[in-house]
């Protein structure tokens, strides 16, 4: 007897709005949401497998709207990271342009909001609906303190709310962590991904300048072994030429040198 697979049907999305064209952030939470995209994907694989120990892929993207339902309105985060998944094609297709749970089969791992004003409820209303729809970890930078003296707020879910932590998050491998630096000619603080060391995760600018002095060191490297071997066969040279020239001293005295005392 042959068992029919059930056919599960997707729900209507036609009158979903995916996109509303809305303008972009200004201009330090672009930079701050295409730093935290734009370094992962320059120097990170994604999270090990626990069975093969092999990375697993990931996406991740800035000011898409996340939809757990076409019957609740989407959340539009700063930044979401979720693991496990592959944007499907056709890419244009509506169903693949935005992140649709039920095509991707699960929420992000971690979403973060950047606040520039008072308005955007950050710890309250918006806190709320991540917890609802399930999402891990939620991260809150704040780099004008407009919520208070903390810069940085990192939650996790447990049960249906979010508590404080450290901003590490175990099940991705990666933290979080203020740093004052500069990003394509914009002083900071800036948010950026770090490794358990500590170290951040460097962006793919950093990495090809890094590359580059390694590069110039190792050049200097040679050039300084190439200098210290040239010396040693000048060196080795002049001891043979004074050598030389001592033999011929001594023949002139009657001395062989090459004998026998």
């Amino acid at each position: 007897m042959e068992l029919a697979i059930p056919v599960v049907e997707r729900p209507d999305i036609s009158g979903l709005v995916v996109e509303d064209d809305t303008p972009v952030d200004n201009l330090p939470s672009e930079k701050q949401q295409r730093l935290l995209t734009e370094s992962l994907y320059a120097s990170w694989a994604g999270p090990p497998s626990e069975a093969s120990g092999e990375p697993r892929p990931f996406l991740a993207a800035a000011n898409v709207g996340l939809f757990a339902s076409v019957r609740r309105p989407p959340l539009v985060p700063d930044f979401f990271l979720s693991v496990d998944v592959v944007p499907a094609e056709p890419r244009w297709a509506k169903e693949n342009r935005t992140y649709l749970f039920w095509e991707f089969g699960k929420p992000p791992e971690l979403v973060v909001e950047v606040v520039s004003n008072r308005e955007g409820e950050e710890l309250g209303k918006k806190r709320r609906g991540y917890a609802a729809m399930r999402i891990p970890y939620y991260v809150v930078y704040d780099p004008a303190r407009h919520l208070g003296q903390a810069a940085l707020h990192a939650f996790e879910l447990r049960g249906d709310l979010y508590v404080p932590i450290q901003p590490w998050f175990e099940t991705l491998g990666l933290g979080l962590v203020e740093w004052d630096g500069e990003f394509e000619g914009m002083g900071g603080p800036w948010l950026r991904w770090r490794r358990e060391d500590g170290a951040v995760l460097p962006t793919g600018a950093e990495r090809a300048e890094n590359e580059s002095r390694r590069a110039e060191s190792e050049r200097k490297r040679a050039e300084s072994e190439s200098r210290r071997a040239e010396s040693e066969r000048k060196r080795a040279e002049d001891a043979e030429t004074r050598a030389q020239r001592l033999a011929a001293r001594l023949r002139e005295l009657g001395v062989d040198p090459d004998g026998e005392t």
